[in-house]
């Protein structure tokens, strides 16, 4: 068991995701199909707690304990179901996400630096 001081890395989550999910045979649920659905349903539930507020409101939206702690709560189902999903499917994500970041680059120059 880690403590919170000591984060675990990203392979080490999916894996640990994957043996709780073994360990209450929940495989057969985690189809990609379920899993984008799962993602949607928490992502929406993080939305919910930012819907009404101001931009402002959101910016100190971590200042309030209580609400801080259920953003934490859904940023972490979010990526919980993302991870999986990415297992499920053989995505590396941080692969994935370092190859748009490339393709952005391209796609979207800084203003100015194209001609240079």
């Amino acid at each position: 068991m880690t403590h919170e001081s000591e984060p675990l890395g990203l392979a080490e989550l999916q894996h640990r995701l994957a043996r709780f999910a073994a360990a209450r045979n929940w495989q057969p649920y985690h189809t990609p199909k379920n899993l984008v659905a799962a993602l949607s349903v928490e992502a929406s539930e993080l939305v919910e707690i930012f819907q009404w507020l101001t931009p402002e409101e959101s910016a100190r939206v971590m200042d309030d304990p209580g609400t801080a702690h259920r953003v934490a709560d859904e940023v972490a189902d979010v990526l919980a179901y993302l991870l999986q999903l990415c297992e499920v499917l053989g995505i590396d994500p941080l692969t994935a996400l370092a190859a748009k970041i490339e393709r952005n680059e391209q796609r979207f120059p800084v203003p100015g630096e194209r001609d240079a």
